[in-house]
């Protein structure tokens, strides 16, 4: 029997994710069943056992992708001389996860944020790679500090952690606004963003 190569494993992984996000976007993670996301991956419900066991395993696949992805911009920035400022990284990262790979670039994929976010706080499967993520995402923000710093762009004696915490809590609340009223658009943010950026206390004569 001919061996299955790495590509093809791969590439049938990435047929069954970007399945399962389609149909979670669709009808919403607990109105979707396995045979939706069969359906939709157009595989063999063997097919898709061999990599996936149900549906918390998909979604833990694509929280993973996406935090994965997210990363991976955040370093990219922290190496370049100076930095992206932090209007220009957070468009940048946002239209990553919107318009990239993950997901299929489906104008639907916050809704489906929104659904993990709300399950992580019964499902402990997947509250705990959210949760990793999470630890990750403000390691990745702590070192882009360290590239400001570098750059003289932000003054020692700002706290890692605080400006880790900001940026992804404006992240999380774009990402909440795209996906309830679904008018917020990037360019916006990094608007808003940069006028909050130029703000400075009046000087008293």
């Amino acid at each position: 029997m001919a061996r299955v190569s790495q590509e093809h494993l791969d590439a049938r992984r990435r047929q069954i994710i970007d399945g399962a996000v389609r149909s979670f976007t669709q009808g919403g993670f607990h109105a979707t069943s396995m045979q939706d996301v069969l359906r939709e991956a157009g595989l063999s419900a063997g097919a898709v056992y061999r990599y996936f066991s149900g549906k918390e395993e998909l979604i833990a696949a694509i929280v993973g992708e996406v935090f994965g992805t997210v990363r991976g911009a955040f370093e990219d920035a922290a190496n370049q001389d100076p930095p992206p400022l932090p209007d220009k990284l957070l468009g940048q990262v946002l239209n990553i996860v919107l318009n990239g790979r993950v997901g299929g670039g489906s104008i639907e994929f916050p809704r489906l944020v929104l659904q993990v976010w709300a399950e992580t706080l019964r499902n402990e499967e997947l509250a705990a790679p959210l949760r990793q993520g999470f630890v990750e995402m403000r390691a990745a923000w702590g070192g882009l500090v360290d590239a400001y710093r570098e750059a003289g762009l932000m003054p020692d004696d700002v706290e890692p952690d605080h400006v880790a915490r900001t940026m992804m809590a404006l992240a999380q609340g774009f990402i909440a606004q795209r996906a309830l009223f679904g008018d917020a658009e990037v360019e916006q943010l990094e608007g808003g963003l940069r006028a909050l950026m130029r703000m400075e206390v009046p000087k008293v004569s």
